[in-house]
């Protein structure tokens, strides 16, 4: 397949096209086999049922080696989508936290101080029990 029409179409439906056409030829020699093997024919038939043969298996072993080459474009594709994603989320989240420095150290000074007293001295430990004068 050439290289413009590649980019007319997405790999995926490609390798849909490719798995079909391959389907089909493997169909195909399989019937040209039964043909040759049940039949009594004659030399010239049996001739040009075994070109027809090689023919097939030539083309099913290039439709394989297509599929093999678009599968490995399409990982690529999946494995770049996949390094995009990451990215954009890292700088994202970068973005939204350095954009937002203030809401960082308001969740983590969010008690006052005071607060912080308050709970340990209602704390339940008898170390913790405040002195009562």
């Amino acid at each position: 397949m050439t290289k413009k029409k590649r980019e007319n179409l997405g790999v995926a439906l490609e390798i849909d096209g490719l798995e079909e056409k391959l389907s089909q030829c493997r169909k195909d020699l399989e019937a040209v086999n039964s043909r040759l093997h049940s039949q009594e024919l004659s030399p010239e038939a049996r001739r040009s049922l075994e070109k027809e043969k090689n023919s097939l298996m030539s083309k099913a072993s290039n439709y394989e080696k297509e599929l093999k080459f678009l599968r490995q474009e399409n990982r690529k594709n999946m494995l770049l989508s996949v390094a995009i994603f990451i990215l954009l989320t890292l700088v994202y989240a970068y973005w939204t936290i350095a954009a937002s420095p203030s809401l960082l150290t308001q969740a983590v000074s969010s008690k006052p101080v005071s607060d912080h007293k308050a709970l340990r001295t209602n704390s339940s430990s008898p170390n913790t029990e405040p002195h009562r004068h």
